[in-house]
This record gives C-alpha cells, sequence and structure tokens, in this order.
C-alpha cells in the first residue's frame, strides 16, 4: 500500500466514523410534513384535511375553566361514623361520673352539649377550613347503609372549633373547670369521615366526563384553512392532529426508511467532502492533522445541533452557524470554509421545519462571516460580523415570512430573539478560535500579529544583541509582506516569520556582518568552522523558539528560510583550498521551503541581504541584483517543494525591485520589461 493510499484510507476511516455518529445522533421523529405556527397568528400553509377522524378536544384554556368548575362544584363523599359519637359521650358521661362534685346540672349539660356537636357534626381540619373558606358548602353523607343525602355543611366543626364552642356555650364556670380538668378535648373526634378513595375515583368520572371531546373532525372534513387565524380552538385541533399522526406513524412498519434517508444524505455530503479536499485542496488533504481537526469539528458541530433541536426545533436559530466559517476560514481559506460550511448547512437542514428557509438564511449568514473574517487582526471584528449577520437572519426571515404568503402585523417576532442570542454567542467566537489553536497547533491572523509587535520579549532581546539583524528582519518583513499580498499568500505570516526567522544569531552576533563593527572574527577561523557557526542560527533560531513557545507555523519558516542552500561564500573559500572539498558540511539542514511564505521568505532574505552589500545603487543594479539571486535559487531547485508558480515567482520579483528602489531612493523606470538572466552565486 502506497503512502498516498494509506493517508487516503485513514482519512476515509474517519468520514466512516463521523458518519457513524451523526446517523446516532440524528432525530429518530420520520415521516410526516410538520408545520410552524403559533395562537393567534394566520395558518400560511394549504388547507389541512383530516386523514382521520379527530376528537375535538378542548384548548388548554376551556380545560382550565372546566376543571375548576367541576372542582368547585364537586360535592365530596363523607361518611358518618355513629359509633364514634356513642363511645366518646359514654366516655365522656364516665369521666363525669366518676367526680361526685360535679352537680347533675352540669353533667346533663355538657353531655348534650358534645352530643350536639356530633349530630351536627365533627370534621377533620381541611374540610373545616374549606368550610370556613366557602369552598364547601355541601356535602353528601354516607350513613351505615351507604344511603347518600346531600348536608348543609355549615354546621360541622373541627376539633378545636368544637372545644371553642363548648368554651363560649357553658358560661358556668364550674363548667369550664370541669372541662378542662378532665381533658375535655379528648372527648371529641371527628365523626364525619371524609371518604378520599371514593371522593377521588368520583372526581376523576367527574373531569373525564367534563373534558371529554366536543365533536368529531370526520376524515376527509377541513381542519384549517389557508390564511385563517390559529385559533386556541384550531391550536388545539392540530396539536391533536400531529399527536394522533405521530402515534400512527410509529405503528408502522415503514418508521426506519426516513432515518435511512438522512443516513444516505449524510454520507453522500461527506463522500462529496472527500473528493472536494482530495482534488481541491490537497495541501490540507495531504495533512493528517487538518483532517482531523476539520472532520472532528463538522461532526461535534452537527451532533451539537441536533442536540438543541432535540428540545425545540425552533431553538435550531439560536446555534451560530456563521462560527463554522469564521473558524476555518481563520485556520485554512475562504473556499474550504464556504464549502465546509455548506456541508454542515445541509445535513442540518434534515432537522429543520423550513428547509429551504433554513439554507438561504445559513448562506447568507455564511457568506458575509467570510468576507467579514478574512484577515481577522482585531476582536472588535467579530462583533462587527455577528451585527451584519444579525441584519441578514432579519431581512432574509421578514422576506421569506412574506413570500410566503404572510404579513408584518403576524410576523413570529420571538425569531427576532433568537437570532440576536445566536449573533451574541456568535461574537465570543474568538473563544473557540484560541481553543482550536491550543488544542490542534494551528496559528490564527490575531496570533499573527500579536506576534508582530515588536515589543515582544524576543524580538527585543534581537534588537538589543543584534541590532543589525534588526533592522535586516524589519526591511525583509516589509517586502515579504508586500510580495505576499500580491501573490495571494498569507501575509500576516509571512511578516511574523520574517521577523523572526534570523533569532538564532542573538546566540553570535559578532559572527554576522550587519551585526560587526570592523573586527570580523571569521579572519580566525577556518572556512568549515566558519559555514558552521553560520549554519548553527538556524538550529538556535527553533531553539529560542521552542523556549519562547512560538507557533510551528513560525518555526516552519524558521527552519526553511535557508532551506538546503549552501554557504557560499565559505564554500568557495573552501575550494580555493581544495577544489574537491565536500559541500555538505557548508550546507544548511532545511527543508527547502513547503509553502508559498517559505518561498517568499528565502527570496526576501538574499535579496535584502545583498542589496545592503551594494556599493553603488540604482535601478539597474538592483533589478540585476534580484534576477541573479532569485533565479540562481530556482535554478538550484530550491522552489520545487513549493505550491509557488513561475507566475508568483516573477511578481515577487517585480515587488522587490520597487520596494528595494525605494528604500535606496531610486526610481524604477517602466514599462520596460525586465529581463532575465542567467543565474550567478551570491553571497549568504
Amino acid at each position: 500500500m502506497t503512502p498516498e493510499t494509506k493517508h487516503s484510507s485513514i482519512i476515509l476511516l474517519m468520514l466512516t466514523a463521523a458518519v457513524i455518529i451523526i446517523s446516532l445522533a440524528l432525530p429518530r421523529k420520520t415521516g410526516h410534513q410538520t408545520f410552524s405556527y403559533e395562537v393567534n397568528k394566520p395558518w400560511l400553509y394549504p388547507m389541512l384535511t383530516a386523514p382521520f377522524d379527530i376528537p375535538k378536544e378542548l384548548d388548554e384554556d376551556s380545560k382550565a375553566r372546566v376543571k375548576d368548575s367541576v372542582e368547585a362544584n364537586f360535592l365530596y363523599i363523607y361518611r358518618i361514623d355513629d359509633t364514634i359519637a356513642t363511645q366518646q359521650r359514654q366516655a365522656l358521661a364516665m369521666a363525669l361520673s366518676t367526680n361526685r362534685n360535679i352537680p347533675a346540672t352540669t353533667r346533663y349539660l355538657l353531655i348534650n352539649a358534645v352530643a350536639q356537636l356530633y349530630a351536627d357534626g365533627l370534621v377533620d381540619n381541611d374540610t373545616y377550613d374549606g368550610i370556613k373558606e366557602g369552598r364547601i358548602k355541601y356535602v353528601r353523607l354516607l350513613d351505615e347503609n351507604s344511603v347518600a343525602q346531600v348536608v348543609d355543611a355549615s354546621k360541622m366543626r373541627s376539633v378545636r372549633s368544637a372545644y371553642q364552642w363548648l368554651d363560649s356555650t357553658i358560661t358556668t364556670s364550674d363548667g369550664r373547670g370541669i372541662m378542662a380538668t378532665i381533658g375535655g378535648e379528648k372527648y371529641l373526634s371527628p365523626n364525619i369521615i371524609n371518604d378520599q378513595e371514593e371522593n377521588e375515583k368520583l372526581l376523576n368520572d367527574a373531569l373525564l366526563s367534563a373534558l371529554a371531546p366536543r365533536g368529531t373532525i370526520m376524515t376527509g372534513e377541513a381542519i384549517i384553512f389557508t390564511g385563517n387565524v390559529v385559533t386556541p380552538e384550531k391550536y388545539t385541533y392540530l396539536k391533536t392532529y400531529e399527536q394522533m399522526l405521530s402515534e400512527r406513524e410509529q405503528l408502522r412498519s415503514d418508521h426506519g426508511f426516513s432515518l435511512i434517508g438522512k443516513i444516505i444524505i449524510v454520507t453522500i455530503l461527506f463522500i462529496v467532502f472527500f473528493v472536494f479536499m482530495k482534488l481541491m485542496r490537497p495541501r490540507i488533504f495531504v495533512q493528517l492533522k487538518s483532517m482531523l481537526f476539520l472532520i472532528l469539528f463538522i461532526t461535534l458541530f452537527i451532533v451539537a445541533v441536533f442536540l438543541v433541536t432535540s428540545f425545540r426545533i425552533n431553538y435550531l436559530y439560536l446555534v451560530p452557524f456563521a462560527i463554522v466559517p469564521i473558524i476555518i476560514t481563520t485556520f485554512f481559506d475562504a473556499r474550504t470554509s464556504f464549502f465546509i460550511h455548506m456541508v454542515v448547512v445541509l445535513i442540518c437542514s434534515l432537522v429543520a421545519r423550513e428547509q429551504a428557509e433554513f439554507i438561504i438564511m445559513q448562506f447568507l449568514a455564511g457568506g458575509i462571516a467570510i468576507v467579514s473574517m478574512q484577515e481577522l487582526t482585531k476582536r472588535s471584528q467579530l462583533v462587527r460580523c455577528a451585527f451584519f449577520i444579525f441584519l441578514a437572519y432579519s431581512v432574509a426571515f421578514s422576506a421569506l415570512y412574506l413570500v410566503r404568503g404572510g404579513n408584518p402585523h403576524s410576523l413570529g417576532w420571538h425569531f427576532f430573539m433568537y437570532f440576536a442570542i445566536n449573533c451574541v454567542v456568535l461574537s465570543f467566537a474568538y473563544f473557540g478560535i484560541f481553543i482550536v489553536e491550543k488544542v490542534f497547533g494551528f496559528t490564527s491572523t490575531v496570533t499573527l500579529v500579536e506576534l508582530s509587535d515588536i515589543n515582544n520579549r524576543v524580538l527585543r532581546d534581537l534588537s538589543e544583541k543584534c541590532p543589525g539583524t534588526f533592522q535586516h528582519v524589519l526591511q525583509v518583513a516589509n517586502i515579504a509582506q508586500e510580495a505576499a499580498y500580491k501573490i495571494g499568500a498569507n501575509m500576516q505570516l509571512v511578516r511574523a516569520g520574517a521577523l523572526y526567522h534570523d533569532i538564532g544569531k542573538i546566540e553570535n552576533p559578532a559572527f554576522f556582518t550587519e551585526n560587526q563593527s570592523g573586527v570580523n572574527p571569521h579572519d580566525a577561523l577556518d572556512p568549515e568552522q566558519s559555514a558552521r557557526i553560520i549554519i548553527e542560527h538556524v538550529n538556535n533560531g527553533l531553539k529560542i523558539a521552542e523556549k519562547a513557545g512560538l507557533p510551528q507555523a513560525i518555526k516552519d519558516l524558521i527552519a526553511q528560510h535557508h532551506g538546503k542552500s549552501v554557504t557560499k561564500y565559505f564554500f568557495s573559500k573552501a575550494k580555493e583550498k581544495n577544489p574537491n572539498v565536500d559541500p555538505e558540511p557548508f550546507s544548511y539542514p532545511g527543508p527547502n521551503p513547503q509553502t508559498k511564505e517559505a518561498a517568499i521568505l528565502m527570496m526576501a532574505d538574499s535579496c535584502e541581504a545583498a542589496a545592503k552589500s551594494l556599493k553603488e545603487y540604482n535601478e539597474e543594479i538592483i533589478v540585476k541584483l534580484v534576477q541573479q539571486i532569485i533565479d540562481s535559487q530556482v535554478g538550484a531547485g530550491l522552489f520545487r517543494e513549493s505550491p509557488i508558480s513561475f507566475k508568483d515567482v516573477e511578481t515577487v520579483k517585480r515587488v522587490f525591485i520597487e520596494r528595494l528602489c525605494a528604500f535606496y531612493h531610486t526610481r524604477i523606470s517602466y514599462p520596460e520589461p525586465i529581463a532575465t538572466e542567467h543565474p550567478t552565486d551570491e553571497e549568504d
């Protein structure tokens, strides 16, 4: 198996796992068309007819009123227990008879008063509270033979109120004292008992009867017509229709066909993604880490969308879909981000109620995000982008609503709140970018801008220890950035890489010409030793970059800015002594430039350094110098591993000539074409 085949197989396995995960997360509800409607808003769809008989259920407000009415008029059932009254009266009489000091009239008065209380009825505290509050005016009282009669409950008392009544009724001092002495409350117990089990049964029966459907919408009869206002009654009919339809579909044997169809769509879209990346974005496709990130990001985002919509389908508008193109554009390119954004949108549209509306709105949001975030250099750009996306959502939603036949007065204004929340979340996409940087080792434009600050500790150290090198990297950064802009490369990456590419010279600043002041330490060394010191600045730069925590993209530029070129000056001196000298000790470790940015940096570094060594500055000399240096690099095959084209190289030459002439105050004459000469050696 070739490395390319193995690489493609790994990516296909990752895509297969993604399809499985997304398929497991897909909602299992299938089949019928879903509708978006609200109470007191017009029905915007065609006339809906009943495919089967639908009971006319009461709406929620009506149900609440009926329930309150039934409960308010329900006569609770109580059972009278004469045994309790008899036993308690006998116990009281016995307690009074044991005290011979109690007058007979008092005993008679107390016994009759208690008998009267039991005759009126003693009830539990909850029932008594209902009587006092007016909720219970009558009760159905069952005797020992279970014969019910409606009884006025106004005279019934609780044990506590009965004792208070005794206290107020028996006015003689000896009567009150006797009741307190014998503990009169012990002889007062409820004899009217609440039959809770029977009451619950009868109340439930009454509620079921009162809340029963008020008729039936027959099969083929219209449920609602286009343009009709969705009244609370119609809203209930529609909900009943949807519930019955779902229940019927769950019983059908083909309920999984819709899910199978969705899985096929997801699979097709991932196959298209695979082909697009392999054919149209081979530079990204060959990077396993980048493909892992893209597949993982797509999968997790889609699963998150399905989880959010499982609570409520309208929450789909809360999801900041524009975060997909924002994050991907930050680390890759606009075309890749837009393609992936549409793949995500198309998959997520499988759960949308209005699929066309959803796709159109997310198409606009993705386009705005990509245009706004091509160069993310400030956090304020995210806020501005979120604002424009909110406007796009709002305008598109309103227009599509009018297209469906709605009117502004019935517009669902709560959707605008969803859009606002969506965009507020979107404005914090910077944190997502930060997490991706740390987890996957990518480098965002914001990070590159921060690294380009010359007050950075490493650059400050370079300016103090290697002032000549510092001036050199500033000049290289300026011309390299301009060239990157002209050929569509990453300007911020080139600039940051140019500023750091020579930080390895901090270890031995005096061995580099731009930092010398009269004394050249190479005079005391043989060519191979000098070459070793010069070459070592690449490895030293990588060590410093690692210690400073610089991103991998910057370290790659440090390693590649000389490629596998030869230190020509010292190699030539060595050849003077030994024509058969081995070039290996005089060669940089490489690798050669792998990207356009690295190729630009190599050309800019050599041209700027060589230009400083000129004794005379004019257009002809600068043109010849730039042509000679870059053509020699091309001839040496240093750019063969880079995607830079011959057209790009010619564009870079023109930019360098213009900028170097401007640096050294030389006017450039046009439109004479730049002549191409045979490559010659230049001093590194």
